[in-house]
């Protein structure tokens, strides 16, 4: 990094780069533990994985908006030192930095489908249901406000990966059209050829 410039990182990026894993995971525990009758029961379990689906995804969706908000309108402007970081290499950091806990998670989730069946992994499908929708939120905020909100690479490293956490201090923000994603965090689709 050039004199004083910072690792900057989508916020959105961060938010949205644990909901695919956690949908297609928990998606995947379900189907399979559907396959199991459970103590409980297929019926049983479906219902309460569906009224947990519901429950996770309000809440994840919804948590720390406050952090969120207080941090996203004090934001600092980006250096022209600051780095911005490609969507692709935060989506890896954090995937990568997450692993284990993602596979015990899948693994608690097909474990529990013999007491329960489906109810854990429809859970971790609406966690990463949540994650979508706060990313969206995020991109909406973004889009009103016209500029997109950076956080500093090594407070994510620090704080697992959570760009509201108590290791990050502040935002940075850049103009709506900087970097490679999208407001949400979404890959930037590209104009077409003519």
């Amino acid at each position: 990094m050039a004199r004083g410039g910072q690792g900057l990182a989508r916020v959105a990026v961060v938010v949205r780069a644990g909901a695919a894993p956690l949908w297609w995971l928990g998606v995947l525990a379900a189907g399979i533990g559907v396959l199991v009758p459970g103590l409980t029961g297929r019926r049983i379990g479906v219902l309460a994985g569906a009224a947990l689906f519901i429950v996770a995804t309000a809440v994840v969706a919804s948590v720390r908006r406050k952090r969120y908000t207080a941090l996203a309108g004090s934001a600092a402007r980006a250096g022209k030192h600051d780095v911005l970081q490609d969507r692709a290499v935060t989506v890896r950091n954090w995937r990568r930095g997450h692993r284990w806990w993602l596979l015990l998670a899948f693994l608690a989730a097909l474990g529990s489908a013999f007491a329960v069946p489906a109810t854990a992994g429809l859970l971790m499908a609406g966690c990463g249901a949540g994650l979508w929708l706060k990313s969206a939120w995020i991109g909406r905020r973004e889009q009103a406000d016209g500029a997109l909100l950076w956080v500093r690479v090594d407070w994510l490293a620090r704080g697992n990966g959570r760009p509201a956490g108590k290791a990050v201090k502040a935002y940075r923000c850049t103009g709506i059209a900087a970097g490679d994603a999208a407001p949400g965090g979404a890959r930037r689709k590209t104009a077409a050829l003519v």
